[in-house]
């Protein structure tokens, strides 16, 4: 298949500067949001820039979803990609109001190809009520959600979002993280989302790109991906997979639901979200305990049957990764080594996974 028909995101660059060289060869979903993940320096800043057309490498290809943005024939510079983007400073136009820094996006674009209209970025950023204001007047937030509908009011047809909320502190994260997920799931525009922050990623992203040294180390979809233990970067605490799951029933007396997914149910607190809705559940190595039998009388409300597909030593010499299937879904847990020369852990045994521990994250 050739660049012209191909389907979803197309990126191969090698750029090389001193002490530090990008290569890449990247082929990516063409919608969804795909997270280009990895340590501070690990080389996502720099492809994002040269996705855009702000790093010029010679000898780079990139496609969209069939359209070609650069080959070895043709470089289309940045003011000629259909692309918003979002940096970590909203960067507005200070003598501008709302209104008037979202026009100022929208004009780029001819009426003709305008796929946003202003009323829905603005509707789906719910800033209508900002509109008169000056950049001086908005929070961080504020200012953040701003940016956001002004690229979109690009009508681009990849939108690039380079650590958006790291400038914000924890409060204001929780604040746009929902308006993150009205455009995942309302808008057909394929994003590409630069972040190290790994509850950023388990909220957001469908596919990720682990970055490490300039190179993608690993990328694929995002439950499969976060369960690989061959990865040369480890999250620490934050190792754990997110699962794609239902609200399947609720426990009114208790304040539960149950959430159905590709190997069972779990009971977690409940949101107050409706029967049948999809949702993503974030379940940490470290809140997995493993048993050769079920157990009673116990605190812990999730046990499920696993089998053990593979282990590894952790980066402390105590510890060791587990990577289990229950049913299609992987999971993660962390034990001493100690527990699990005492399990006789082995691939292919059966064991049961008490999980202390579930967290609802969109």
């Amino acid at each position: 298949m050739n660049a012209k028909t191909h389907p979803g995101i197309r990126a191969c660059f090698r750029l090389d500067y001193p002490g530090f060289s990008l290569d890449v060869d990247l082929d990516l979903p063409g919608r969804g949001v795909t997270a280009l993940f990895g340590h501070s320096g690990s080389g996502k800043t720099t492809l994002l820039r040269a996705i855009a057309g702000l790093e010029r490498v010679a000898g780079g290809r990139f496609t969209v979803n069939g359209e070609t943005w650069q080959d070895e024939a043709e470089f289309r510079p940045t003011h000629r990609r259909s692309l918003g983007y979002v940096f970590q400073e909203a960067s507005l136009f200070p003598h501008l109001s709302v209104q008037a820094n979202l026009q100022y996006g929208q004009k780029r674009v001819p009426q003709a190809q305008r796929r946003v209209s202003l009323d829905q970025a603005v509707a789906l950023l719910d800033i209508g009520h900002l509109l008169d204001r000056k950049p001086a007047r908005l929070s961080g937030g504020e200012r953040q959600r701003v940016g956001i509908a002004r690229a979109l009011a690009t009508s681009p047809r990849l939108l690039l979002m380079d650590e958006p909320l790291a400038a914000l502190d924890h409060a204001l994260k929780q604040e746009i993280l929902p308006y993150l997920e009205r455009l995942h799931d309302e808008l057909d525009i394929p994003v590409l989302y630069v972040s190290h922050a790994p509850d950023e990623v388990a909220r957001l992203a469908d596919h990720i790109v682990v970055m490490a040294g300039g190179r993608a180390v690993a990328t694929g979809p995002l439950g499969d991906t976060l369960a690989r233990l061959d990865l040369p970067i480890r999250l620490g605490e934050d190792a754990g997979v997110v699962l794609d799951a239902v609200v399947a029933a609720r426990d009114e007396q208790w304040h539960l639901a149950h959430m159905e997914f590709a190997g069972g149910r779990l009971w977690v607190r409940d949101h107050g979200l409706p029967l049948g809705h999809r949702a993503r559940v974030r379940i940490l190595a470290r809140d997995i305990s493993l048993a050769r039998t079920p157990h009673n009388g116990t605190s812990i409300l999730n046990t499920l049957p696993a089998i053990v597909v593979e282990s590894v030593d952790d980066a402390h010499p105590a510890l060791t990764l587990v990577k289990l299937r229950v049913g299609e879904s992987p999971l993660l847990a962390r034990l001493t080594r100690r527990s699990a020369h005492a399990l006789e852990i082995a691939p292919g045994q059966l064991l049961y996974v008490q999980i202390k521990a579930v967290a609802l994250v969109g």
